[in-house]
């Protein structure tokens, strides 16, 4: 595949999962501070190639992320992820099971904060309180 055709899956992949929903810079707006063309690198191999794989679809690829992301306790990370899980339309309660899930393994505290952070990006987002 060419480094074009790369470079047009990346920004279609970006578009779907950040394109609307909670306003906050994507770390590759960081990085690209430091090192433009390492950026650019690590956006094209992380949401042009690895993203727009089709093993898992979009959706699923988020929820992925997202119970990683709420075991590490990566708050901000965490909530671009949430809003780019919504975008791609994962159910939101079943975003709150993955984060339920996580008691098990990372504990009530990590639970704890995932919902805090996921109640912060649906009120951002209008789509607050979720329905029962």
């Amino acid at each position: 595949m060419s480094n074009e055709e790369i470079k047009k899956r990346t920004q279609e992949t970006a578009r779907k999962l950040f394109s609307k929903g909670a306003k906050m810079d994507p770390p590759y707006l960081t990085w690209k501070e430091f090192d433009r063309d390492l950026a650019n690198d690590l956006s094209m191999f992380i949401t042009g190639n690895l993203y727009s794989r089709t093993v898992l679809t979009l959706p699923e690829r988020q929820m992925v992320a997202c119970a990683i992301l709420a075991a590490l306790r990566a708050r901000r990370e965490l909530k671009l992820h949430i809003n780019a899980a919504l975008n791609v339309g994962c159910d939101r309660r079943k975003l709150a099971e993955v984060f339920f899930q996580l008691a098990t393994y990372a504990g009530m505290p990590a639970v704890n904060e995932a919902l805090e952070v996921y109640r912060e990006v649906l009120k951002e987002r209008g789509e607050w309180p979720i329905p029962q």
